[in-house]
């Protein structure tokens, strides 16, 4: 039997959803709200714009690090009852921005579907129960709703992960969702096989600019969204710091007690930012050296560094957990990296970019 979120606790969950993870906040932003609220929205979008970008006077953190107006169109979108797309490289925090708004806007995340090869439109709209359908036919009974047919029902936000990744005809199902908003069920007779987007329901998909070309959408689906790019962080300070408070919580949810080393992970920011080409001297590998990808080596720093020898992460930390990272795409990728470490590295100055250029031996093959 699986345990339910009350049962379990949100402790013992590895990633609780953004609606569990700051539901004081929301609680607050909901009970001191009175600003106008676009139909079937739990929060203006006032409010809802606190809620993701922060607002200190009032006691909520800053939960994603980006354009501000980037946020303040993507709310307009929703609220105009057209659909979002989040377009840009991986790790840029589009499904983070996605939960979040979800969260601010219907109050549950929960609603997501996961795009891939193997998506299917019943995995999308609805399905069945056959043991239900064989004994008593198509009825309500025996639908089983799928997150689409549940937002429109409900008058919720679905978020789409990866639409590009779905074969076309699977995409495409949107089409008249988006532009009639009502899903037919042919199985059911009257009423019952229509249902119709109650106000608050809307769709946030996803998409990043490495799959173009994989499934690209169909000038149509296109039509029925508003496109905004989410882009990699501009600024040395505001990425350190985020790789730095994010590793952190990983790291006293993995049990370690130290914090990451700050000069530790100035170097691992700096290694990442040279790799993916936003320094003005980087060689840009083809492997994304995204802000996600650092915070999972920042974690993978501290884990090795505390359970191994008692201690915080170091420079050779980083460079035995480079690697996976690295060596994704291309073998040039770690040729790449070697480069970087016995040529780039002895020319940064401070101890800790020695220590690396040291360590560099320590790149597995």
């Amino acid at each position: 039997m699986t345990a339910t979120l009350e049962e379990t606790g949100e402790e013992a969950l590895q990633r609780p959803p953004a609606e569990v993870r700051h539901a004081d906040e929301l609680a607050a932003l909901r009970a001191a709200d009175d600003d106008p609220r676009p139909p079937g929205w739990q929060l203006s979008l006032r409010a809802a714009r606190r809620f993701i970008v922060g607002d200190e006077r009032a006691g909520v953190s800053r939960k994603f690090v980006g354009n501000v107006s980037l946020v303040e169109r993507a709310l307009v979108t929703l609220a105009t009852n057209r659909g979002l797309m989040l377009v840009g490289e991986p790790g840029t925090a589009k499904s983070l921005l996605s939960e979040l708004i979800a969260a601010a806007v219907s109050g549950s995340s929960a609603l997501t579907v996961q795009g891939g090869a193997a998506t299917t439109e019943d995995q999308i709209k609805y399905s069945w129960n056959y043991a239900l359908l064989v004994s008593e036919g198509p009825s309500a009974r025996s639908l089983v709703p799928a997150p689409m047919l549940r937002g429109m029902a409900e008058g919720r936000i679905v978020r789409f992960e990866e639409i590009t990744r779905c074969p076309l005809e699977v995409q495409d199902c949107l089409l008249s969702l988006l532009s009639d908003r009502v899903i037919t069920i042919p199985e059911l007779d009257g009423s019952q096989g229509l249902v119709f987007a109650r106000q608050g329901f809307n769709v946030i998909a996803t998409a990043n600019t490495r799959d173009r070309g994989v499934n690209e959408m169909s000038a149509a689906l296109k039509r029925r969204f508003n496109f905004e790019t989410v882009l990699p962080i501009a600024d040395f300070d505001t990425e350190l710091g985020l790789v730095e408070a994010e590793a952190a919580a990983l790291l006293r949810q993995s049990g370690v007690e130290p914090p990451p080393r700050r000069d530790v992970l100035e170097v691992l920011v700096g290694t990442f930012r040279e790799l993916r080409g936003t320094a003005a001297q980087g060689e840009r590998m083809s492997t994304v050296m995204s802000t996600a990808e650092a915070v999972s080596v920042a974690h993978a720093v501290g884990v090795r560094a505390w359970f191994l020898r008692g201690e915080p992460g170091s420079a050779a930390d980083v460079v035995a957990c480079l690697a996976g990272t690295a060596a994704k795409d291309s073998p040039e990728d770690l040729a790449r990296l070697r480069r970087f470490l016995a040529q780039e590295a002895p020319r940064r100055s401070g101890p800790q970019w020695q220590a690396l250029h040291e360590a560099r031996h320590l790149l597995a093959d």
